[in-house]
This record gives structure tokens, C-alpha cells and sequence, in this order.
């Protein structure tokens, strides 16, 4: 998550195939874990309180080194170790900077939906070729790091700053997208509907790779867009297969 890059090492940040915006109501587990305690991080916790989930978030060190933070920025989340976030929630937000996921266990993540949130920006993360030229999107890097995770690239198009002012009830007026995407459908579905509870109208952009186009520097970063003009820029052409995977899988969770 950011239009900008963060202003130091601990803050850091938000195509399958619906055409058109996908939106729920419903969730099913109402506990979220997030892995990076910046100001991405802690601007998705308080915005997960808000929509009424059991939040666990966990930073770079000791869970007493951030419990002053989360208690003034993100009141009502519980700061725990990554461990603990990772038993506490199935759904996942990984928010640290981008040059630091490496540093986590390969199995850390083993079974969870993990929500790629980090965006790449040389100044904070120092010269990386493999992300930097990384051709289908960095998403596609995450998940190769932890094979036994779903990873879903989603809640990196904003800044932090946009994603605060532009949440939204369902159904108001100027109630802005973010997308989407990754390979496991419902994977993508539980990451649409914490889109959509968070107070976004929410978009499948498609498989993980399309998650480049959620970047910086891909078209649909850093641009508040409806849910409307977000799928018409995701799918510019129709999709004659598997375009309605999550609404149809959305519609099988609601039934």
C-alpha cells in the first residue's frame, strides 16, 4: 500500500476473472492477522476494528516494542508475535517492506490466505533485480518464497493516507475499488470480502500475475477508480472463460 514510497524501514503499506465489481456483506472468520506494524499496517488494523474483526499484528521485533504503537495507532488490536498472528487468523496481511519478507520462514505461512500488500520501491528496499525486473509482478515472487500459502495480491493500491479517507458503507456514493488477484479462488474471495467489509468495492483482477497491473507503475496504481472503471481497466475485452469465478464462488458462500 502506497502511492509513495514509506519514509523509513518500519513503515511500509494494498486478474481469475469478474469483469465487474464483486461485493459482500458476509464474511466468514472475523479474525485477521498482519504481519508489519507501519503505517500501512496499522491503518488496515484499525480500519479491520472498525469493520468489527479480531486483529493480531505483529512487528520486526518483540511484541513489547510495539505494544505502545498498536494501543495509540491501532486501539483494540493485540500486538503479538509473528507466531501468534499466524495461529491467531487463517487471513493474513503481509505489510512489511518488501526487501523483508525474505527473512521469514518459507513455512511460516503454511495453509493461510496471505494478502501481498507490499509494494517495491528502491529507495526503502535497496537495488533488487529479481523484484525490480520481476516479470510477471512481485506477487508471483511472494508465493514462490511461501509455496504453502494462498497468496492473493490486494490492499497495495493505495497510500496509506487515501486508504483512511476512502472507505465507504456499501452502496455510498463515491465509494471507491480495490482489486484483487491471485490463483487460488477462494483465496480470492476471502480476500474480496475483506476488501469489501474494510469499505472498498471490490474487483477480481484475475490470476496472481495480473497482480502487476496493482504496482507501481501499473495502470491501476495509486488512482482512486470506481469499481466500474476499475474492472473496464482490468478487462478491457470480454472474458469468455472463467470471468465470473469469484461471483459465482461468492454467491455459493452466500447461499
Amino acid at each position: 500500500m502506497a502511492t509513495q514510497p514509506p519514509d523509513s524501514p518500519a513503515d511500509f503499506a494494498l486478474p481469475t476473472g469478474t469483469q465487474e465489481p464483486v461485493s459482500s456483506g458476509e464474511t466468514g472468520d472475523v479474525r485477521l492477522g498482519i504481519v508489519g506494524a507501519g503505517k500501512a499496517g496499522t491503518t488496515i488494523a484499525r480500519a479491520a476494528i472498525a469493520a468489527g474483526y479480531d486483529v493480531a499484528i505483529s512487528g520486526s521485533g518483540p511484541a513489547e516494542r510495539i505494544a505502545v504503537i498498536v494501543d495509540v495507532l491501532a486501539p483494540g488490536a493485540s500486538a503479538v508475535s509473528t507466531d501468534e498472528v499466524v495461529r491467531h487468523a487463517d487471513l493474513i496481511v503481509l505489510a512489511v517492506p518488501t526487501h523483508r519478507f525474505r527473512e521469514l520462514p518459507r513455512d511460516l505461512f503454511a495453509g493461510k490466505i496471505l494478502i501481498d500488500a507490499m509494494n517495491y520501491w528502491e529507495p526503502i528496499d535497496g537495488v533488487d533485480q529479481e523484484l525490480a525486473t520481476a516479470p510477471a509482478g512481485t506477487s508471483v515472487i511472494v508465493q514462490e518464497r511461501f509455496r504453502s500459502a494462498r497468496v492473493v495480491k490486494s490492499l497495495n493500491q493505495l497510500g496509506y493516507h487515501e486508504f483512511e479517507e476512502n472507505r465507504r458503507p456499501p452502496g455510498a456514493p463515491g465509494r471507491i475499488a480495490i482489486a484483487a488477484a491471485g490463483d487460488d479462488p477462494a483465496a480470492v474471495l476471502a480476500a474480496i470480502q475483506l476488501v469489501d467489509r474494510l469499505g472498498f468495492d471490490a474487483v477480481d483482477a484475475g490470476p496472481l500475475e495480473a497482480g502487476l497491473a496493482l504496482e507501481p507503475d501499473g495502470p491501476a496504481f495509486g488512482v482512486a477508480y470506481t469499481a466500474d472503471e476499475l474492472s473496464h481497466l482490468l478487462w478491457p475485452r470480454p472474458v469468455h472463460s472463467g470471468g465470473t469465478r469469484a461471483r459465482k464462488a461468492l454467491a455459493g458462500a452466500l447461499s
